[in-house]
């Protein structure tokens, strides 16, 4: 036991120094209220402290030192160090003065200093203008550069919004949170949308509750930060608020005069409510907050009046024989005589007609006028759900830190879990389709998508220094899984015995990450010079899961699932083979079950020069090698020139590249059908991997590339 106690000294000890000196002090408000979680850093160095939450801190600084004072939504204040409780008082600022995260990694860098375009938002200034309900929505008002739009008729892309920074894909985003890398959704857009064949970061997962600010990166960066950040870069920064409990509720709806299709009126209502709370821990500024929220979204109905076809004359003697009390499937046998009483009790003329195949051309006909003023409804009743999707969720985030010493040794972590569940639709089946089985629908129905979207994530480090270089070690893991319930829907094929609710199956996706950063600032060499490298490995893995046999499969007449060519579907009253699967969304099959795994490894070099107090320069390159595609290097160079205290002149050039990911490189959706000769065939969409697309010469994916100067 003792031994176990002196090797954990000896590390903990080759993490802090020995304090030299001790200045202390207090950092107060306008107010002259005490503010917990203040910066506070020596001046050209990294050696800093932060307040408790009595605005106490005490740094390792001599008597003479600058003292540089800083808090999210004030100006940064400069100080000498002085003997003594000091007291220095801050005036509320700009976010243009604040330290960012992304973009640089000299730890002294503002947004107006910064050599690439950044965006800080601070969440607790736009809550008070405009408030919005989720992160999405929010980054939509607020940045220029970012796009995101709700889907419709678009499958699972329904739930999950795609969002991209100027103009591109929304894979090309990387999103950080605290500045680390966030694993993305395991949802591919398949779908004729926005970002199809892509793979993007679930957002709306976390909670806009848990966020202090936003730092949007409106430049390449994947030579600092690797794949993905081709377009730019997102950090989220999370609440480091203490004794402070903050709630809200936020709700909604749209009146328009096209709402509920189009009839006018109120839809689309959402609701909002969320908290956050943070404790102090420790003496130094520790803490622990707690943040979350709840949501509700009801859908919009922006779809006008159906004017197809909906009822034909075989649907009229369906009406008349089921008010008759009449089993409906037995309208389906080859005996007809019951066909021709109902016809004849429908007022159809029969031109003679006995058999069924002369019985099917009259009974094709269309009927859809009468038929509506018979059942006494209207053709709105046949519209599918134009618009955004239901969805209902919360999201939990806690975000903790806790410093060990006055000299920068901090242990941290921040932690999240969602739930979501979604609920859209396709287009309606139709009473007069062989798809719809009218003895279970005798008016068709909408068979509808219900997802449920977990989300769970988890970072913890430690970092401190070493020798005078700043060391972060850290390790982030999360997983995210998409999983379908068809709901309202039907396997036509199974007729009476099909269910109306269906497990489809569905999707995860694990990621996790270990990063090694290191960091120091000389400031005798030149105006100042700021030195990074670190190292990142990352293991990934991807899952498609399988749905239950009747939401893949197609039945005979006797319920016999197909396998061979010989075996044919059930067929309607005019002979055309029903469908199967659950119908809107057919289920994963064995076949596309999969499991897939891959790692990389990369490590970068991040240099910046103060060559003068007007001119800067920095210079970034990473080297990423991944386990199923091969390695990429890359390169940034970076430059701003100060003109006056107002107007900075500043620009950049850069190469990216982003790794195809493990769904683009996997999803498979398949089917099989029988051709005319009756051969098997396999219809869909087929891995890239697979031997069929081998088969039909399309090459391996290989990383994107891109080459970007920007000029501000």
């Amino acid at each position: 036991m003792k031994k176990q106690y002196f090797l954990c000294y000896a590390l903990f000890m080759s993490v802090i120094g020995i304090a030299s000196a001790q200045i202390s002090g207090t950092v107060l408000d306008e107010d002259g209220g005490p503010l917990p979680g203040a910066s506070v850093v020596i001046k050209g160095t990294t050696t800093g402290s932060t307040t408790d939450f009595d605005g106490l801190f005490s740094i390792n600084a001599e008597v003479g030192d600058k003292l540089v004072v800083s808090y999210i939504g004030y100006e940064k204040k400069e100080v000498v160090a002085e003997a003594g409780g000091m007291s220095i008082q801050l005036s509320s600022g700009v976010a243009l003065s604040e330290v960012v995260i992304i973009g640089s990694r000299n730890p002294n860098r503002t947004a107006t200093e910064s050599m690439v375009p950044v965006d800080v938002i601070s969440m607790k200034e736009l809550n008070s203008v405009a408030p919005q309900v989720n992160l999405n929505q929010i980054l939509n008002y607020v940045a220029p550069s970012f796009t995101s739009n709700t889907q419709t008729i678009s499958d699972g892309t329904d739930h999950v919004d795609p969002a991209s920074l100027r103009g591109l894909g929304p894979d090309q985003v990387l999103v950080l949170i605290n500045g680390k890398r966030r694993h993305t959704s395991s949802l591919i857009n398949v779908n004729g949308t926005f970002g199809r064949g892509s793979v993007g970061t679930d957002l709306n997962a976390i909670p806009a509750a848990a966020i202090q600010r936003i730092e949007v990166l409106r430049d390449g960066a994947a030579a600092q930060y690797g794949s993905d950040a081709i377009a730019g870069v997102i950090n989220i920064v999370l609440n480091r608020s203490v004794n402070e409990l903050n709630m809200s509720v936020t709700t909604g709806a749209n009146f328009s005069k096209n709402a509920n299709d189009q009839t006018g009126g109120v839809d689309g209502a959402t609701t909002n409510i969320a908290a956050s709370y943070g404790v102090p821990l420790g003496q130094n500024g520790g803490l622990l907050n707690l943040s979350g929220d709840f949501d509700v979204r009801q859908p919009y109905g922006r779809m006008s009046e159906w004017e197809g076809d909906i009822f034909n004359q075989y649907n009229v003697i369906e009406r008349i024989a089921n008010g008759d009390g009449y089993n409906l499937t037995n309208l389906l046998d080859d005996d007809v005589t019951d066909v021709i009483q109902y016809a004849n009790q429908a007022g159809i003329n029969l031109n003679g007609a006995t058999t069924k195949a002369e019985l099917q051309p009259i009974l094709s006909a269309d009927a859809t006028e009468a038929e509506l003023s018979a059942r006494g409804q209207q053709r709105s009743d046949y519209n599918m759900r134009v618009g955004q999707s239901a969805l209902r969720g919360g999201r939990i985030f806690a975000n903790f830190s806790l410093p060990l010493d006055d000299n920068g040794t901090e242990v941290y972590s921040f932690a999240g879990i969602s739930s979501r569940t979604g609920n859209s639709a396709g287009f309606y089946r139709l009473p007069n389709q062989s798809r719809t089985f009218t003895p279970a629908y005798m008016n068709g129905f909408l068979p509808e998508i219900n997802s449920t979207i977990k989300d769970r994530s988890l970072s913890v480090g430690i970092k401190g220094k070493i020798n005078e270089w700043d060391v972060d070690l850290s390790n982030t893991y999360g997983k995210n899984s998409f999983l379908y319930t068809i709901g309202n829907t039907f396997n036509a094929s199974m007729q009476n015995a099909s269910p109306t609710i269906f497990d489809a199956g569905g999707f995860s996706f694990a990621q996790n990450t270990a990063n090694l950063d290191v960091t120091r600032f000389f400031e005798d060499a030149m105006s100042g010079l700021n030195v990074a490298f670190g190292a990142e490995y990352r293991v990934e893995n991807y899952d498609i899961v399988e749905g239950e046999e009747a939401s893949y499969s197609q039945y005979t007449a006797d319920g016999q699932r197909i396998t061979l060519a010989s075996q044919q579907a059930s067929q309607d009253f005019f002979g055309n083979g029903r469908p199967g699967g659950s119908q809107v969304f057919p289920g994963f099959s064995p076949n596309n079950e999969l499991s897939r795994g891959r790692s990389s490894v990369a490590g970068y070099v991040d240099l910046e020069a103060d060559f003068s107090e007007k001119f800067v320069a920095s210079f970034a390159t990473r080297f990423e090698n991944y386990s199923d595609f091969g390695s990429t290097i890359n390169f940034k160079l970076a430059a701003r020139y100060k003109i006056n205290d107002n107007i900075n002149l500043r620009a950049a050039a850069n190469t990216g590249f982003r790794a195809p990911s493990l769904h683009q490189i996997n999803f498979n959706s398949t089917s099989t059908i029988f051709d005319q000769n009756g051969d098997p065939q396999e219809v869909g969409t087929f891995a890239n991997d697979s031997r069929a697309a081998k088969l039909l010469g399309i090459p391996e994916l290989k990383e994107e590339t891109s080459s970007s100067v920007s000029v501000g």
